[in-house]
């Protein structure tokens, strides 16, 4: 194996995932994966913490692009405007990724403490959002409500876009979801 390999982490995510599908979580191990990517496991781990960390890397991505879009929303826009703003960037974010996500999600959905984690995570989205409309002025709980129903409309999306047969963008999902969220609490 060489020192140095162009795209380490892709490579590594890469095989990790075909060997979550053909072995299962538990029976994969990071030899395994740096031994498919053709790299080490020292270079596994200058990547990634551990085999979880596969699955959830990009969370603080993912996190600042929602937070930075929301703190860059127009001022006129309201609490829920920013959120939406920011569910649309994440949508652009993860446009090349759905074949990764729909794996991600079959290995996440059937090991309960990958679930528990990606529920944390999905808090933390919460809390960063709730915060960065604090930032922009809204008051509480406004600020709390709004970001907690924007992560909701990004889970049940993104839910519907990894299922196996859906073949519709992220955005168009999202926006769907938004559709509805508004539509059940006008009533």
């Amino acid at each position: 194996m060489s020192r140095w390999e162009p795209n380490a982490p892709a490579r590594l995510a890469q095989a990790a995932m075909e060997l979550f599908a053909e072995a299962g979580y538990e029976e994969t191990t990071v030899a395994r994966i740096a031994e498919r990517a053709g790299l080490t496991e020292r270079t596994f781990f200058r990547h990634f913490a551990d085999k979880r960390e596969v699955l959830f890397a990009g969370s603080s991505e993912l996190e600042a692009l929602f937070v930075d879009t929301v703190a860059a929303a127009p001022e006129s826009a309201g609490p829920m405007q920013a959120v939406a703003a920011a569910l649309e960037q994440a949508s652009g974010w993860f446009v090349d990724r759905r074949t990764f996500a729909r794996a991600r999600q079959a290995v996440i959905s059937s090991h309960s403490a990958l679930t528990e984690r990606e529920l944390t995570k999905m808090a933390r989205l919460a809390t960063a959002l709730a915060r960065a409309l604090r930032e922009r002025g809204v008051e509480e709980p406004a600020a709390s409500l709004t970001a907690e129903a924007g992560v909701a409309v990004f889970r049940v999306a993104f839910e519907r876009w990894t299922a196996p047969r859906e073949k519709r963008p992220l955005g168009e999902i999202i926006t769907e979801a938004l559709g509805e969220l508004r539509t059940i609490t006008s009533e």
